[in-house]
């Protein structure tokens, strides 16, 4: 009897998978005829269409995928690529997709931790907004107007091609698109002095739902509030941003200093949780852990928004413990100064900002991250080595420490979604990428023992994390049915704590069919 009973499962099976790709060659065929039908001119936009038997589809899914684990031969694959290169070309998509019934990912820049912008369990569609990608920069008014496929390197560039003496707070890693950093709070070397990206963002333009292309006068405050912080994808495709920028010194100092656990890199860590957090806010400086060898190695690395005699004189006082010495400091600009903390060499042109290639490589990889209170005790980050001392040398990890303080304080929990603001010594966070699928289980797993480890040590009810470093292993959305505001909360209050509700009411308001989603969007509240 088992034969035959394995004989019809098989069947089974085979006609369900059979049906599976019939359903979704049908909503291909109809989204693609739905296209042509909306787009009277279809010819004139059919060059940005990317059907799975096109010869480009491959080259422009993997043009800005970053993490290899989820450009897998079973990785599921868009059933369309789109690539508007105006924000009028994307409510017929919108609803095209409605139509066919399929999904719509959203995709800037592709630095996405768990490929959530070009992934779905579902048919879907992805809108890439690559060729969205001008900038706009207005040095009187100290504005720009960014296109939502820009990377946050090209902005910096623009920026100084205009003037010397204006930045924008926003991250290290120049091939990060400002689509997703933007909208799940962007920190970076600036932060103390000025807060997020998010922070600084004083209007955007937003296609909802019903395919109306609105900024923030007609978007209203409530969708405007969540979309610098809260995540775009679940609220809208955001074409672009207009962003305040700000005062920077012609002249400013950066230094990087390494400290080896032979050389008290653990005492000197642990005085640096008492006082980066408490220094100027002119200063910043973050420290990345590694194995290097046969030992753990701290790095130290600063922004200064002056000069270096004054950087010293500021060191000398504060944190002596580091060692810091002139030769150490390097005046320069501060576009050179984005450069050297993404540890390219300031003396190469300026243009590698513009570089959509992500330093280092594309390889497999996860990030969690987490939010400190309260200093770790020196047993505690003995007890972090040891978990880098697990590890073998083939991959690529560290411990990542971002001072807090100074502007990050003083912004209301509440200003934005972005809850993570004062109390907050520092965040805490951790990478490691590698080379082979085959080691994936491994690796992950080496994570989340490292997340079960400093449990006790960073902030929690509930435990927090950061949205850009989306973890899906804090749980998960049904995309298939129906998420309960339940489910969606125990992932939500991680990121958002408190203003996980607003959110969930502005999605009410805004996407009540809850079409834009994914594993880790925002719900609405009826649901």
């Amino acid at each position: 009897m088992k034969t035959p009973s394995i004989f019809y499962l098989t069947l089974t099976l085979v006609a369900i998978l059979s049906y599976s790709a019939a359903t979704s060659a049908d909503k291909h065929d109809d989204f693609v005829k739905c296209l042509k039908h909306e787009f009277h001119n279809y010819s004139s936009i059919s060059n940005l269409v990317y059907t799975q038997t096109n010869s480009s589809f491959i080259t422009i899914l993997q043009s800005s995928i970053k993490n290899l684990r989820f450009s897998t031969p079973t990785t599921p694959k868009p059933q369309v690529i789109i690539t508007p290169d105006h924000e009028s070309q994307i409510p017929p998509l919108i609803d095209c997709a409605k139509q066919s019934g399929l999904e719509i990912r959203t995709r800037s820049g592709g630095h996405d931790f768990e490929g959530l912008s070009y992934v779905a369990q579902v048919p879907f569609v992805i809108i890439d907004l690559i060729n969205l990608s001008e900038i706009t920069v207005d040095v009187e008014n100290k504005t720009a107007w960014v296109g939502g496929g820009a990377t946050i390197g090209s902005l910096y560039y623009r920026i100084a091609q205009k003037t010397p003496v204006l930045g924008f707070p926003a991250g290290i890693c120049p091939s990060v698109g400002v689509g997703g950093h933007f909208s799940g709070g962007g920190y970076g070397p600036l932060q103390r002095k000025y807060g997020l990206a998010a922070d600084n963002v004083i209007d955007a333009r937003i296609v909802d739902a019903s395919g109306r292309i609105l900024d923030r006068k007609s978007m209203g405050e409530d969708l405007f509030w969540a979309i610098r912080g809260g995540g775009g994808a679940s609220f809208g495709v955001i074409t672009a941003w207009k962003v305040q920028l700000v005062d920077v010194p012609e002249t400013v100092t950066v230094f990087r200093v390494d400290r080896t656990l032979e050389q008290n890199a653990t005492r000197i860590l642990h005085r640096w949780q008492h006082v980066a957090p408490e220094m100027d806010r002119d200063l910043f400086i973050w420290a990345l852990a590694s194995k290097v060898n046969t030992t753990i190695t701290v790095s130290f690395s600063s922004l200064f928004l002056g000069g270096a005699a004054n950087l010293m004189a500021l060191m000398q006082e504060k944190f002596p413990e580091l060692g810091v010495v002139r030769e150490d400091c390097i005046e320069t600009s501060w576009v050179k100064s984005t450069q050297f903390m993404t540890s390219f060499p300031i003396e190469i042109p300026t243009e590698i900002l513009l570089n959509r290639s992500q330093a280092g490589g594309v390889r497999y990889d996860k990030m969690k991250s987490n939010y400190v209170q309260e200093p770790i005790p020196e047993s505690g980050l003995e007890g972090v080595w040891r978990y880098l001392n697990e590890l073998e040398g083939r991959e690529r990890v560290a411990i990542v420490f971002t001072p807090y303080g100074g502007r990050m304080a003083e912004i209301s929990g509440s200003a934005t979604p972005f809850p993570h603001r004062a109390g907050n010594l520092y965040a805490f966070s951790f990478y490691v990428s590698w080379g082979e699928e085959k080691d994936s289980e491994r690796y992950i797993s080496w994570s989340r023992r490292l997340y079960d480890y400093v449990t006790p040590y960073v902030a929690g009810s509930p435990r927090a994390s950061y949205y850009n470093y989306r973890d899906l292993d804090l749980g998960v959305n049904n995309v298939v049915g129906k998420t309960s505001y339940a489910q969606a909360s125990v992932w939500g209050r991680k990121y958002f704590g408190n203003n996980f509700d607003r959110l969930v009411r502005v999605k009410g308001m805004v996407d009540p069919h809850n079409f834009f989603r994914n594993e880790q969007s925002i719900v609405p509240n009826y649901i």
